[in-house]
């Protein structure tokens, strides 16, 4: 399988979401994000404050609003993905019920 490369913001962002978010696996995290848990592992290693593992200290307001609006933007981003998808979808529908009207008028038997 090959390689990816995640540019810095993205891994800086994965991590403040891990970060930020109470209760999270880096298993559950690394799911939502579509990538693999041992590659998160490395990133919090690497890039966290180290207040997650800690878990007596939480991130300052600042990274916990920067992650939050990261998130909302995502979860737009897939909004807007989903919306796409289902006007496409239903004009596929429409398309194909027009499709079978017309040959189940063209047939008769």
């Amino acid at each position: 399988m090959a390689r990816k490369n995640y540019t810095d913001e993205f891994r800086q962002r994965a991590v403040d979401l891990y970060e930020s978010t109470p209760g999270a696996t880096l298993k559950a995290i690394a799911a939502d994000l579509g990538i693999s848990r041992g590659a998160l592992k490395e990133w919090v290693d690497k890039l966290g404050s180290g207040t997650a593992a800690a878990g007596s200290v939480s991130p300052p307001v600042s990274v916990r609003s920067e992650s939050q609006a990261a998130r909302i933007i995502r979860l737009e981003a897939e909004l807007a993905v989903s919306r796409a998808e289902q006007v496409k979808l239903e004009t596929e529908r429409d398309i194909l019920r027009q499709a079978a009207k017309y040959f189940a008028a063209e047939t008769n038997w």
